[in-house]
């Protein structure tokens, strides 16, 4: 029994898989060949693709651009003091909103950047902030 289940258990997480792991290796190392990315450790590498999932919140913070703001603006100091007291959870939960991710991929958070806007409506409190996710923009109505 023990065999059959030892060849089950290969069968299932190793041959039934072999050929499409193959296709998905070798296209893999077309786009990516693997001369660029042998120079990485492995969590290096890891943290390039996966992005990374601990963050500097204040160092977020400093590398903000306004538009229509200016950063003593006080619906901006509002902002911060709120987004700082959050749990980390929810600071994620603002990033995924933000970016459409709650990782930051790349370079790293140092290298990450985000532009608060005012989208400028005649009435503010009737409009939500949102997100402009492709281009990393959050709409902050005053």
């Amino acid at each position: 029994r023990k065999e059959y289940v030892d060849l089950y258990v290969n069968y299932i997480f190793n041959k039934s898989v072999q050929k499409p792991f193959e296709d998905f290796m070798q296209g893999f190392l077309r786009g990516c060949p693997a001369r660029y990315w042998k120079m990485f450790f492995p969590e290096e590498l890891q943290d390039f693709l996966q992005g990374y999932t601990t963050f500097d919140w204040h160092l977020l913070e400093k590398n903000v651009e306004y538009r229509q703001y200016e950063k003593l603006d006080q619906t901006i100091r509002n902002f911060w003091t709120v987004f700082h007291k959050l749990p980390e959870e929810k600071k994620k939960m603002f990033l995924a909103f933000l970016s459409g991710s709650d990782r930051i991929a790349g370079y790293g958070p140092e290298c990450f950047r985000f532009c608060i806007a005012d989208p400028q409506v005649e009435n503010p409190d009737e409009v939500c902030p949102y997100a402009g996710t492709c281009y990393f923009i959050l709409f902050l109505p005053r």
